[in-house]
């Protein structure tokens, strides 16, 4: 993370902080999205528009839980506007990457998901 100084407002920060918390819960040994040999898809690539849109849709629900300010929520739905234009044949996309999104953000803030 940059130093909170090198963003605009402590909003930007903290929402940019909170994208990089919902990132590292995709480890093995968390919630297992990325593989174990921790290489990262090419970037502009489907899997990685799917990996930014988990971190920031799981930013934006952290960011909620905070109250951080709606300019910022704002910023993040155009960023993960943009990813879902690389995932527009995939119908699944959005679902698949709030469900994950969901579990990242109930594992940071040490919720238990109910017994199914």
């Amino acid at each position: 993370m940059p130093a909170a100084d090198a963003f605009h407002s402590s909003e930007d920060y903290y929402a940019t902080l909170l994208h990089e918390m919902v990132h590292s819960t995709g480890h093995p040994d968390r919630l297992g999205r990325f593989p174990a040999s921790g290489e990262v898809p090419p970037f502009g690539s489907a899997d990685y528009s799917r990996k930014e849109l988990v971190a920031e849709m799981g930013a934006a629900l952290l960011c909620a839980e905070c109250g951080i300010a709606c300019a910022t929520i704002e910023n993040q739905a155009a960023y993960v506007a943009g990813w879902l234009k690389t995932l527009a044949g995939d119908s699944r996309a959005v679902v698949i990457a709030a469900a994950q999104a969901q579990r990242a953000v109930d594992l940071i803030l040490g919720r238990r998901p109910e017994a199914q």
